[in-house]
């Protein structure tokens, strides 16, 4: 019998941090100027929005050697490692009400639970091993391993590649419809989440959960 693929973004899905819906986000840097002396919005301006994203989220440059050649523009002239550990420590808010779902799905051995998420090397590994996903999902298939980013079709093929080519359409639950769109394109069966109610959206997952 073939296992049944589910896949689970994490921010806006398996973390309680950034979502695609601006009433329900949360802001791991809201302190990052009291606490680092880091100004936001040159942080987002001219890192999240140049190297982080052109670069880091698919694997061509390393978080750190980002952050070191940025962070002296921004007037942080300390090891680059204190801002990764803050930024780790700060956009950890774990979905609970999700991973209680998710302990009831993991226990049908029918199933085959991933992770599907744009991340760097570093919070892809922290989220894993520090924050123990590793003991519910199988594997994560961050963009910086990947190679590209979601909503990118490449990064759908690849993904799918990688499990085996499924006969089955994975199941994949994500915040940001561009995505879930984008997935469902590619023919796996997507969810827009907003909270833990919309694992409603799938039957398989609802057949599992009562």
């Amino acid at each position: 019998m073939m296992k049944q693929i589910i896949l689970f973004d994490v921010d806006g899905v398996l973390i309680h941090q950034y979502h695609a819906r601006a009433e329900l986000r949360h802001y791991w840097d809201e302190n990052l100027e009291i606490d680092l002396g880091i100004n936001r919005k040159k942080f987002k301006d001219d890192f999240i929005f140049k190297d982080f994203i052109e670069h880091v989220l698919v694997g061509q440059m390393d978080l750190y050697d980002a952050l070191e050649n940025f962070l002296p523009t921004a007037g942080f002239h300390d090891n680059p490692q204190i801002v990764i550990d803050y930024w780790l420590e700060h956009d950890s808010n774990i979905n609970h009400d999700l991973i209680e779902k998710i302990k009831i799905i993991k226990q049908s051995p029918d199933n085959d639970l991933y992770i599907a998420t744009n991340q760097e090397h570093n919070r892809a590994q922290y989220l894993m091993q520090n924050l123990g996903f590793q003991v519910y999902f199988k594997d994560i298939f961050h963009s910086a391993k990947i190679g590209h980013i979601k909503p990118s079709q490449d990064y759908f093929k690849e993904v799918h590649n990688i499990l085996g080519n499924p006969q089955t359409p994975p199941i994949f639950f994500d915040d940001t419809p561009d995505v879930v769109n984008s997935a469902n394109q590619f023919g796996w069966e997507a969810y827009e989440f907003r909270s833990v109610d919309d694992l409603n959206k799938s039957d398989f997952v609802v057949s599992l959960l009562t």
